[in-house]
């Protein structure tokens, strides 16, 4: 496995051809045994047992989820010190702490913590059972990430069940290599937050909306992300939805069908502002144990550095760059990254507002674009972001999130030379294929609903 990872780091070549050996495999064996879901079940976790005892070499992070895990058991609030301000000063708070500092570069030793509380609680299990062995943390790390795939197997597979798709459909999630790279290889807790959003989804689906509510918030406290979805709630709430209740004859378009009985569209917005409550009471309690004047500020400022500062495998950015380039003479990140942020909160609110959502399947498709938006107007666009495209896209008609988990791994050229410089056209290529597929989705979406 470490030989696996070092052809990846030192020869560009092999890396695109082995994923892409690899890629083909996987699509071939979904294709083939597509009928045979425990097989392909036990395919998925005997993958992810390979990287069991290795370190990730694709990815710092995972030092930095050290470093937090451990500060929090001898009494730190990650949020309030940064690494740097520990080892500047010849201060080592923690065990093995001047390892981790080398482990996860300057870029992340520089910044506060922008991990949210339930993220942090995996971190501070994984200090709690292996508080001083950098691969012992690794192992706990990476068995709660398979845990919660299982968990997305188990609650995907009902979800699409109950939406007559193709059950084999989970597997272009569960068994991508790019998914158990990234998230088993690479240690990425998207896998975590995604668990609780699918599980989120198929509680709601099911009219069990408070524990809905619940679960999302678990969702947000691991990774912010699934914030942008709750205005496309809205229409979820208030919106007739006989496709996915109990059908009456009593209902019409002030009514929708829940668990057999109508509801008042009135109570369907109270509905939605106790939802809105739940989530948000329990994102902040989580917060409350770390929180300070301070910690406040530091944590709105780091995340704020992904929308101003950092630039990363972009696509629409990088074509408003060169235009601020030739106008101004210099990088425009900061203005350009608030209006595209902007951008992604008018679009997710028309989607909002107009797109029919009376249907999970029309509630994900709805998520699934307002993300899209998201990362196609971004300044960063890491590979692991994809996976909740990805996941989202099981349930839904739409294929470009499966093409980017492909095209996604070109980004990772960039760190085979000295300067870790992008090549844009590498980049071009990467876009334009997704982009095309998510054109030839839209056409063939809409012709589907028409």
């Amino acid at each position: 496995m470490a030989f696996a990872y070092h052809l990846i780091r030192t020869d560009a070549i092999k890396l695109v051809t082995l994923y892409a050996g690899l890629f083909v495999l996987f699509y071939k064996l979904v294709q083939l045994l597509k009928h045979d879901i425990k097989l392909l079940t036990g395919l998925a976790f005997v993958f992810r047992a390979v990287f069991i005892l290795a370190i990730p070499n694709l990815s710092q992070d995972f030092y930095r989820f050290i470093w937090d895990g451990r500060m929090i058991l001898e009494g730190f609030n990650p949020y309030v010190y940064t690494p740097e301000s520990f080892i500047s000063n010849n201060i080592l708070p923690i065990f093995q702490a001047q390892e981790l500092y080398d482990g996860m570069g300057s870029l992340s030793a520089g910044h506060f913590t922008n991990y949210p509380p339930l993220n942090q609680l995996c971190f501070v299990i994984a200090g709690w059972f292996a508080g001083k062995s950098i691969l012992g943390s690794v192992i706990v790390m990476r068995l709660l990430i398979i845990a919660a795939d299982l968990g997305t197997l188990y609650f995907g597979k009902k979800i699409l069940t109950k939406l007559n798709l193709p059950v084999h459909n989970i597997f272009w999630y569960i068994l991508n290599p790019f998914i158990i790279i990234e998230l088993t290889g690479n240690l990425h807790f998207e896998g975590v937050m995604i668990f609780f959003l699918v599980w989120s989804l198929y509680l709601l689906y099911n009219g069990k909306w408070q524990w809905a509510a619940v679960l999302f918030a678990c969702s947000v406290s691991v990774k912010l992300i699934p914030f942008l979805f709750l205005p496309l709630l809205y229409n979820w709430f208030m919106s007739s939805r006989p496709l996915d209740y109990a059908r009456g004859d009593n209902t019409d378009k002030n009514t929708f069908m829940l668990s057999g009985r109508a509801e008042s569209r009135p109570n369907g917005f109270l509905k939605l502002i106790i939802f809105y409550m739940i989530v948000f009471a329990i994102t902040l309690v989580s917060f409350l144990p770390f929180y300070n004047p301070q910690s406040l500020s530091n944590y709105t400022e780091t995340v704020g550095l992904w929308f101003q500062n950092f630039e990363f495998n972009a696509s629409f950015y990088y074509l408003f760059r060169e235009i601020g380039y030739g106008i101004s003479g210099y990088n425009q990140i900061a203005v350009i990254g608030k209006l595209m942020g902007l951008t992604v909160c008018c679009g997710v609110i028309a989607l909002a507002l107009f797109r029919k959502t009376n249907t999970l399947q029309k509630l994900v498709t709805s998520m699934l674009l307002a993300l899209a938006l998201y990362y196609f107007l971004s300044t960063t666009v890491h590979p692991w972001y994809i996976a909740t495209l990805l996941c989202l896209s099981i349930f839904t008609n739409y294929k470009f999130p499966l093409a980017w988990s492909f095209t996604v791994i070109l980004s990772y050229l960039a760190y085979t030379n000295a300067n870790n410089t992008e090549n844009l056209w590498i980049i071009t290529f990467e876009y334009v294929v997704v982009i095309a597929v998510f054109l030839f989705d839209l056409k063939k979406t809409k012709a589907i609903e028409n």
